[in-house]
């Protein structure tokens, strides 16, 4: 089968596309044909050396598909059922051995396309508005990066449980897309000379209740400035550099705010916990109040253009590896 590999810590250019054997289904495994792969940022981490990897290895964590064969001892599935899957290394190719406790099934009103770009972002907003800072109606959050695959998910699911959202993005067509999932106001952060006083000037000098940044080192200052007292700043991604060491005092000269730092495998931990997090993410798009939108899709050899075009912020909503 062919597959997309890193043999070394780099750039885009490391990821190449090889032939290698098909994985062999283990006990508790099904071996899935795969429709299609996620591209998201934790796999430029991963291919970085941010997040260090045992070399060589196939990229990916994320797809859905059909399942071709079962490994010892599975029960519940069969051969030909649709299952996606969020944390599963190894994605970015044609076949793909997955254990059966971290799959969630796609219901038959949700499409493959659509199962995979609702999965690992559409859980990870889900548990931003739910867990992290549960959201209530009348508060208003900012949004960096609202026309991204997470950010338009967050949007909407915010916008649903009743909160206005600021959003902020770099170019027209993304700020329409934005306003289109729900964003009451939308900053062009390039067109900004203090993004942090745009936010206050539209909370009436308030500030958000909350701030959810994808984006990390260029946006965390003013994220922190935009926040009212006792307020949360939500760094859950590093899309342009992780941020450097934060004096806690800082927190407390912002108005006793709250800063934290987390991920979705921590708010997926259990099978019951996916499974119930991915039903209502699922549930959403299959009654069309949660909108997933692909942004791109790339055959397998084209995994360093999705790369770079991902890092670039060249793109919007979800971006797909389709073997």
């Amino acid at each position: 089968m062919r597959a997309v590999q890193v043999n070394e810590a780099g750039g885009p250019e490391v990821l190449a596309v090889v032939d290698v054997d098909d994985p062999t289904p283990g006990a508790g495994e099904v071996l899935v044909d795969v429709a299609a792969a996620g591209v998201n940022y934790i796999d430029t981490y991963q291919r970085q050396g941010i997040y260090p990897m045992d070399l060589p290895y196939i990229a990916g964590l994320e797809g859905a598909g059909r399942v071709a064969a079962l490994g010892e001892g599975v029960t519940g599935v069969a051969v030909g059922d649709r299952i996606a899957w969020s944390e599963t290394l190894g994605s970015y190719a044609e076949r793909v051995a997955v254990p059966l406790d971290k799959s969630v099934p796609v219901p038959d009103g949700v499409a493959d396309e659509h199962a995979v770009g609702a999965l690992l972002q559409g859980m990870t907003a889900h548990f931003l508005v739910t867990d992290t800072f549960p959201l209530r109606g009348g508060e208003t959050v900012l949004v960096h990066a609202a026309a991204g695959g997470v950010g338009l998910l967050l949007t909407q699911l915010a916008t649903a449980r009743g909160a206005r959202v600021i959003a902020t993005v770099s170019t027209p067509e993304k700020e329409e897309l934005a306003r289109a999932a729900g964003a009451a106001e939308v900053i062009r952060y390039t067109e900004v000379d203090d993004l942090a006083a745009a936010v206050r000037d539209l909370t009436g000098g308030n500030g958000v209740d909350a701030a959810y940044d994808s984006v990390g080192r260029t946006t965390f200052d003013a994220s922190l400035a935009s926040l009212r007292r006792r307020g949360m700043l939500v760094l859950f991604g590093a899309a342009s550099g992780p941020v450097p060491p934060v004096d806690p005092q800082r927190l407390n000269t912002a108005g006793s705010v709250f800063l934290t730092r987390p991920k979705l495998f921590d708010h997926i931990a259990t099978t019951e916990e996916l499974r119930t997090r991915a039903a209502a993410v699922y549930g959403a798009v299959a009654d069309g109040s949660l909108d997933v939108r692909i942004g791109h899709r790339y055959p397998l050899e084209q995994a360093r253009t999705a790369h770079e075009d991902l890092q670039g912020r060249r793109t919007t909503g979800k971006l797909l590896l389709t073997p």
